[in-house]
């Protein structure tokens, strides 16, 4: 078995480095949605992992349940996020694979 030419594996790696950043400025700019209560809290955050916008239909104000808003907009945010996390990673593994470099799901690997 031969030895991989170094300046072959280090250029590799510096295109692999920027596809990856060029993935991840696409991730920051796309959003995804969580929602809780059927509806009643909506969260949307972006592939950089913000929250960007909380949507609260008016009737839960309307009921007074405090407890149940607060309830609701941290369930609707987390959905979000979990939905943004599995965004990123399917973008991360489908950006890696084919790049040619051991660990990074490519043919080297």
């Amino acid at each position: 078995m031969t030895e991989p030419d170094l300046s072959s594996l280090l250029e590799k790696a510096r295109e692999a480095q920027e596809k990856l950043q060029t993935v991840q400025r696409d991730l920051a700019s796309r959003t995804v949605e969580g929602s809780a209560g059927g509806g009643m809290v909506t969260a949307i955050v972006s592939g950089a992992l913000r929250v960007i916008e909380i949507r609260i239909e008016s009737a839960l104000f309307e009921s007074g349940d405090r407890e149940m808003l607060q309830d609701l907009t941290a369930a609707a945010v987390n959905a979000a996020l979990t939905n943004a996390q599995r965004m990123i990673q399917e973008e991360m593994q489908r950006a890696s694979s084919g790049l040619g470099l051991p660990g990074f799901g490519g043919e080297g690997g």
